[in-house]
């Protein structure tokens, strides 16, 4: 259980430094992962996303004191990590986006929903 509780912290550190990112640096964040940088109105909704991403990174730390009761927490990251690898195999299949520039995103989604597959609480079976 040690290294699940770790695991969320990690998990909670990235989603509040994506957060952060989005919401205060859009424009430079997205050009030094290298994007292009869009028209200023979809700053907006990079707020938006950036509050997503730390209101989970909150509630990952919180939840790494107790993991067990909070397993819908962590599947639905699982679920968002595979909502992620699949959005970048989509876009750099089709062109849209290079490769260099969805590997990294790709390789994170894969190793984060992997381990929290593995590590996440299971009930116990009762005789």
């Amino acid at each position: 259980m040690k290294k699940l509780r770790i695991l969320l912290r990690v998990v909670g550190g990235i989603q509040i430094a994506l957060g952060l990112f989005y919401l205060f640096a859009p424009a430079f964040f997205l050009e030094a992962i290298g994007h292009s940088v869009p028209q200023d109105d979809i700053f907006y909704p990079l707020a938006m996303l950036g509050a997503r991403f730390l209101a989970y990174g909150i509630v990952f730390i919180y939840i790494a004191r107790d993991p067990e009761p909070n397993v819908l927490w962590i599947t639905s990251m699982i679920f968002i990590q595979l909502v992620d690898l699949g959005a970048g195999v989509f876009y750099t299949a089709t062109g849209v986006v290079a490769l260099s520039d969805s590997l990294f995103p790709m390789f994170n989604a894969t190793w984060i929903a992997a381990l929290l597959y593995l590590w996440r609480p299971r009930p116990v079976s009762t005789p």
